[in-house]
């Protein structure tokens, strides 16, 4: 006879259980991690800089790599065997993110690359080369910066919250800059095709009132006396925002300011030689040439403009003054159907330089930029004038500008208060035909735009 079992009670379950051999699981294997190949990429393949400057132009370092934390990642820098221009240890990377700052101080003058290494998690790298070029160090000024992007910096204005819109005699690119770092421009504007031009139009003057920036070609012959229809052209752009947010949109143009003029001294017995010095095969820059270099509006006129002649000076001898002709209906002209109209033409005495470029602040103070006439000018005098605007008021002397550094002084953006001491004014270079790297190259001829620079530079001109 069989009696069913009865179930073991808890303390005794927990007995048997106590009695049996532990069973062991075991733990699961750890999975291997896979990383990838980091990747790197630069914000610009070619750097300038200059020696001993402040604020040089960095590049940025984007990097990341699959399965890691890219703060775990490093970047570093190794120069190439022209260690005379910059060593490893003359590069700097700052950041922990996926976009690292890269700065380079210059050693000095010349090229060098330099390979760009981030190191990511499993030992894996990857690499970019910088191709970097630096220039001398400015020797009288500490706060000097550089324009990038372009070498011939030739009339600028201000975009207010510190920024400029900035002109190129060799191209009919505007660029937008930060005036107060080095670096590339923010935005660019290219009106070559909108204008119907196929060439450069050698802007050289420009000024502005009020939301209309008005621009100038030289209106002059090439540097090998060919007449170029292009340099003719008097334009306007139009200006919506401000500093980093400007906005340009073109406005009207005129092709007739050089006829205009030329017509004009006919007139007057050719008393300033226009029609000779514009005449097929003269070169522009000479004494008794014809070359217009600045720009700006008489003292309270937003209608008459005086245009300022890098050439002629009158009398063409060594000791002539500077010209300025005022033209009175200048803001009709872009985009108008009528001819300009001239009142009395001023003669400067500026020490036998001329005009190579004018502005005037809202109290009606005005600096010139004085320099040479000549052709290849970048050790011949620069002084800097003031003035108030009338014909019969003698413009004074500020400063002599420096020549010991490559360029010729072009633009001067804006007029502070010249009656407050200690007012500043920045000032740019026309750096085009400089050998900045020493390689017999000169700035306009350098293939990468990123080693193109011109020179801005503040001034004191109040004691």
């Amino acid at each position: 006879m069989s009696y069913p079992r009865r179930p073991l009670g808890l303390a005794a379950a927990l007995t048997l259980a106590a009695a049996l051999p532990a069973v062991v699981i075991p733990a699961a294997p750890a999975l291997a991690v896979t990383y990838g190949t980091p990747t790197i990429s630069l914000s610009a393949g070619y750097l300038s800089g200059a020696v001993g400057a402040t604020g040089d132009p960095t590049v940025t370092v984007t990097i990341a790599q699959s399965g890691a934390d890219v703060s775990a990642l490093t970047v570093a820098a190794s120069a190439s065997t022209r260690t005379a221009v910059a060593r490893t240890t003359d590069v700097t990377v700052a950041g922990t993110t996926g976009s690292r700052v890269l700065n380079v101080a210059a050693r000095g003058v010349g090229y060098t690359d330099l390979t760009i290494k981030v190191t990511g998690l499993g030992g894996k790298t990857a690499t970019k080369t910088l191709h970097y070029a630096a220039s001398a160090a400015v020797q009288y000024s500490a706060d000097a910066r550089y324009l990038t992007g372009s070498s011939d910096a030739s009339a600028a204005v201000d975009a207010g919250n510190g920024y400029i819109v900035v002109a190129d005699d060799e191209s009919n690119v505007l660029r937008l800059y930060d005036r107060n770092a080095s670096g590339a421009p923010v935005r660019t504007w290219d009106f070559t095709s909108a204008l119907g031009v196929s060439k450069e139009i050698d802007i050289e003057g420009a000024t502005r009132v009020g939301n209309t920036i008005y621009w100038t070609g030289s209106l002059g012959n090439n540097k090998d006396g060919e007449i170029k229809a292009d340099r003719r052209t008097v334009f306007t752009t139009n200006v919506t925002g401000s500093g980093a947010t400007t906005q340009l949109t073109l406005g009207g143009k005129y092709t007739g300011l050089r006829d205009d003029l030329i017509n004009w001294d006919k007139a007057n017995g050719n008393h300033y030689g226009f029609a000779a010095g514009a005449a097929a095969g003269e070169i522009p820059k000479q004494i008794d040439g014809f070359n217009v270099e600045g720009l700006e509006f008489a003292p309270g006129s937003s209608t008459t403009a005086f245009v300022g002649f890098r050439a002629p000076l009158t009398p063409a001898v060594t000791n002539g003054k500077a010209l300025l002709v005022p033209v009175t209906n200048f803001n009709q002209l872009p985009g108008g159907s009528v001819h300009a109209t001239f009142g009395t033409p001023i003669e400067l005495n500026l020490g036998g330089l001329s005009v190579r470029d004018i502005r005037r602040n809202a109290a009606g103070q005005y600096l010139i930029v004085a320099g040479s006439w000549a052709a290849d000018d970048n050790s011949d005098p620069y002084a800097l004038y003031r003035w108030d605007g009338l014909a019969t008021t003698a413009p004074v002397k500020l400063l002599d500008l420096p020549t010991t550094d490559a360029g010729g002084w072009e633009a001067v953006v804006d007029v502070p208060d010249l009656t407050v001491s200690g007012a500043r004014v920045q000032l740019i270079t026309d750096d085009g035909s400089a050998d900045l790297y020493n390689d017999g190259t000169e700035a306009k001829d350098l293939t990468h735009p990123e080693w193109k620079k011109s020179r801005s530079t503040w001034f004191t001109v109040t004691p």
